[in-house]
């Protein structure tokens, strides 16, 4: 059994200005990100420019900040929102969701791929390899705020979070997160990509490997406890996964079916 080390989750001060270890983790998952896809740009036949690489990530990050704060506030706290709207700004107080920074950044690719009359499934397809890496700093970032914890185990790795207000060990399920989600995906996605696919297919593989496991984990973590488990003794995570599952396995059987550098979205 494990203790969780109670991170201070200030990483450093500046006077007044704390900068949170979070913070830092979600830089460090946009840079990541802008990095490979600039390494991507220099590829043969790319289609791709750094400038437009640059412009991407902006769109990107104006999305996952916005519909992950949006989507946290609807999906995980709308009784609270109707009760008081503006808590969707005390953005200080923390919460923020994959599946509304999903959302976000769907919406901002297609104003991306309209500004740079490119394709939209042509856009999802270059970025979905780029995402992975962020997903993999944020859970770390859930690791050291000591949040997200997992369900009781009596597993050997078991591991205390003093945050949870017990001294029972649980699956440390933000790791269990980082690796699948962050470094699986990733690795996936950047080998499946690395050989010309069906416009879609890299954007399906996405789909099905993200919700597929989002929903292993879930099965580990600890629900909210305002939410707990919902119809069929599922929780939230996997309910907002299962589409993204059956929408991947659409696309990816409707993909192999196109011509390879066909792209309706344009």
């Amino acid at each position: 059994m494990f203790i969780h080390p109670d991170f201070d989750p200030v990483a450093f001060s500046l006077g007044p200005l704390h900068v949170r270890w979070y913070g830092l983790m979600y830089l460090a998952g946009f840079v990541t990100g802008w990095a490979l896809g600039r390494y991507r740009v220099r590829q043969p036949n790319s289609g791709w420019t750094a400038e437009q690489m640059d412009d991407l990530v902006f769109y990107i990050a104006l999305g996952v900040i916005l519909g992950g704060r949006i989507g946290y506030v609807l999906f995980y706290g709308f009784s609270g929102f109707l009760n008081n709207p503006l808590i969707l700004f005390r953005v200080w107080e923390g919460g923020m969701s994959f599946h509304g920074g999903f959302l976000g950044v769907l919406l901002a690719m297609i104003l991306f791929a309209r500004r740079y009359q490119k394709g939209f499934w042509q856009t999802t397809d270059f970025i979905a390899p780029l995402i992975p890496p962020g997903l993999f700093f944020g859970r770390i970032g859930n690791f050291i705020n000591g949040e997200l914890w997992g369900r009781v185990t009596d597993a050997p790795w078991g591991m205390v979070f003093r945050q949870a207000g017990d001294s029972l060990p649980r699956h440390p399920s933000q790791l269990y997160q980082m690796a699948l989600e962050g470094a699986a995906l990733f690795v996936i996605l950047w080998l499946f990509s690395a050989r010309p696919r069906p416009v879609m297919a890299v954007s399906a593989v996405f789909l099905i490997g993200y919700g597929a496991f989002r929903s292993l984990t879930e099965l580990v973590r600890q629900p909210d406890a305002h939410l707990g488990y919902l119809s069929l003794g599922l929780t939230m995570g996997q309910w907002l996964s299962l589409p993204m599952v059956i929408a991947g396995i659409a696309l990816l059987w409707m993909a192999y079916r196109r011509p390879l550098n066909q792209d309706s979205g344009k």
